[in-house]
């Protein structure tokens, strides 16, 4: 079986890859009650040819989810799990995330469909350097599952399979400025 890689490269599913992934994101969760051995072994029971990456973490994210009736922790695990998929999916600078916005081009008709306001746009070039070290992405990981989940469906936009995460732009009492 092989997997995807989000950079389009194709590689063998291997258990200790996704096992060491998932592991890496139960650091200060009981390791009593939380096993990234048995989240791995569910996630490759639904593994098919052609899978990728961002489908197996939104697997895995899913499996923790339901696993959060063995154990609190799990649900923690779920998220995390989810938002570290975000951010290796998104724009890292709120500034291009912002250009973006404003020079996204409508797939239907062609035509140039600012989605921010000129002034936006100037005032966020004009203040780029200081705005992008502004924002702090590691705060994402103190939403729950289910937060993250609402969060998604509600504040994330897609623009040609990006997806971006305009809450910053719109929504300043969601945002994770410092």
């Amino acid at each position: 079986m092989y997997v995807f890689k989000r950079d389009g490269r194709k590689e063998p599913v291997r258990f200790d890859k996704i096992t060491a992934r998932v592991s890496r994101l139960c650091y200060g969760l009981d390791p009593k009650h939380v096993d990234a051995v048995a989240i791995t072994q569910r996630v490759i029971s639904g593994v098919y040819h052609g899978v990728t990456t961002i489908e197996l973490d939104n697997l895995a994210a899913e499996t923790a989810a339901y696993m959060t009736t063995v154990h609190p922790d799990y649900a923690v695990l779920a998220a995390r799990i989810a938002i570290s998929n975000l951010h290796k999916q998104t724009t890292k600078q709120f500034s291009s995330v912002v250009e973006q916005l404003y020079k996204y081009v409508n797939p239907k008709n062609g035509k140039l469909s600012p989605m921010v306001s000129q002034e936006t746009y100037e005032i966020v070039q004009k203040h780029a350097e200081e705005l992008n070290s502004a924002i702090n992405y590691d705060r994402d990981f103190q939403y729950n599952y289910f937060g993250f989940k609402t969060l998604e469906r509600s504040y994330l936009l897609r623009i040609d399979d990006l997806q971006l995460d305009v809450r910053k732009i719109f929504h300043p009492c969601f945002s994770n400025f410092v």
